[in-house]
C-alpha cells in the first residue's frame, strides 16, 4: 500500500458537484491499494499513520499525533499511487490492484482507521471521477510504502 498524507485545517472531496466528504483540521489521505497487498498491510499503515506524529505542540514542534490534535480523517482511493513511469510517456498501472481486490482492502483501511481513532472517517467515492480541495497545512506531506518502510 502506498499513502500520501497530508496535514490539513480543510479538506474537502466531491463527485458530480456533490460533496462526499468534508473536514476541517485533520489528515488528508490518498491510498493506493496494490496487488500484492493483504490485511498485514491495512493494519501496519493504519497504525502508522494512527501514530506519526505530524502535529505541532505549544511550542510548534511536530510532536502530536492526530488523536493528541483532535483532528479528522478524510481517505480517497488512489490507484494512480501506483503508476510505473520508466518506460515511454505514458504511465502503467499494472501493479495498481483491481477493484474486486483493492475495494476489500480500502474499506479494512478505513474500518481500521475507525475502530483505532473511535470516529468515523469521511471518504471519497471509490472510482469516481472526485474533485478535490485541501488546506495543506505547513505544508506537511508524508509518502509511506509498505513495501519500503523508511
Amino acid at each position: 500500500m502506498r499513502s500520501v498524507i497530508q496535514r490539513v485545517t480543510y479538506a474537502k472531496v466531491s463527485t458530480d458537484d456533490e460533496i462526499c466528504g468534508q473536514i476541517k483540521t485533520g489528515l488528508f489521505i490518498l491510498l493506493g491499494v496494490s496487488e500484492n497487498d493483504t490485511q498485514d498491510d491495512v493494519l501496519w499503515l493504519t497504525n502508522k499513520i494512527y501514530n506519526l506524529r505530524i502535529f505541532e505542540d505549544e511550542t510548534q514542534k511536530m510532536n502530536l499525533s492526530i488523536a493528541d490534535a483532535k483532528g479528522e480523517f478524510l481517505v480517497v482511493s488512489q490507484f494512480t499511487l501506483h503508476a510505473k513511469t520508466k518506460k515511454g510517456n505514458r504511465p502503467s498501472f499494472v501493479h495498481a490492484a483491481k477493484p474486486e481486490k483493492a475495494i476489500p482492502l480500502y474499506e479494512a483501511f478505513i474500518s481500521e482507521l475507525e475502530k483505532l481513532s473511535q470516529t468515523k472517517c469521511q471518504t471519497g467515492k471509490f472510482g469516481e471521477h472526485m474533485k478535490i480541495e485541501i488546506c495543506n497545512d505547513g505544508p506537511v506531506t508524508i509518502v509511506i510504502d509498505t513495501k519500503n518502510k523508511e
